[in-house]
């Protein structure tokens, strides 16, 4: 069955309700990679609960459900879905523990072409639980490669951010640890393609990848300490396109250009040179 963008779009897909813990902010933390220097009192306050502060990037675990597109009836060829983007925007930092309301729905299918695929653009918003007030908003584009062609309207996809043409003003490396991405399916994502290497395989690597949001939230940690001096409310959004997997045990090379507000990002894999994220785009005060 080809992909049904009118049946994507009118889905009305119910609500996910999600309380967390000060250990689970901690485990997020701990899963991208926080806390290997213990007198390194700045990551300490990520994963240490005396005065505890939450990640800007730990929403991207909440109300997450990576078997979405497998199990709607909407023509998605699950196997060959593929994280694109992600863009995160913060309403208010959140607090250590909590319950949060996820609703989610599909904004737009993109048509380009029978021979390159489809590009699906879902929103993600967090509410809390309580007071309703909004907290986050996820604005996430899967890449089909194998459901373009299904009609849709030629039209471009949304412009990449550029990158500046100067040398970076800061250059951030962070080590991954070989069980990063074990430690981050605790977290989200359980796709067996970050654990299993007969599944890694099968899809075409030589081992488990580092899943994409947990590279995301590397290069957030990287935003975080380079430019806001740990300081999580001085991040109000986060968003970048992922370019090539990372293996767990590589060095992930954030390059970071800042133009007041406005930082433009590019994280890459050290040992290989390879890009893992490109035209980053975060907003900080």
């Amino acid at each position: 069955m080809p992909l049904d963008p009118d049946k994507l779009l009118a889905l009305r897909i119910p609500d996910i309700e999600q309380s967390y813990s000060e250990k689970d902010v901690i485990l997020y933390a701990l899963g991208i990679g926080l806390g290997r220097d213990p007198l390194d009192t700045r990551e300490l306050s990520y994963v240490y609960e005396k005065k505890l502060r939450v990640l800007p990037t730990f929403p991207v675990v909440l109300g997450f459900e990576p078997y979405l597109l497998r199990d709607i009836d909407a023509g998605v060829t699950f196997a060959m879905a593929v994280h694109g983007e992600e863009q995160l925007t913060l309403h208010r930092p959140l607090p250590p523990s909590g319950t949060v309301v996820a609703r989610r729905r599909f904004l737009d299918a993109i048509d380009k072409g029978a021979d390159t695929g489809a590009l699906l653009v879902m929103e993600r918003a967090l509410f809390d639980k309580t007071s309703g007030d909004a907290l986050a908003t996820m604005r996430e584009t899967v890449f089909c490669r194998a459901d373009g062609g299904f009609g849709g309207a030629a039209r471009p996809s949304p412009p990449a951010h550029p990158i500046p043409d100067r040398a970076p003003d800061f250059v951030c490396d962070l080590p991954t640890r070989p069980d990063m991405a074990l430690l981050y399916r605790l977290c989200a994502d359980i796709n067996p393609l970050h654990a299993d290497p007969e599944a890694a395989r099968a899809a075409g690597f030589p081992r488990p990848i580092l899943q994409g949001l947990g590279t995301f939230g590397v290069a957030g940690h990287a935003i975080l300490r380079s430019v806001c001096g740990y300081d999580p409310a001085r991040i109000k959004s986060v968003a970048g396109r992922f370019s090539a997997p990372v293996f767990p045990g590589e060095t992930i090379r954030t390059e970071i250009w800042r133009d007041g507000d406005l930082v433009s990002f590019r994280a890459t894999v050290a040992e290989r040179d390879a890009v893992a994220i490109n035209n980053g785009r975060a907003e900080v005060v």
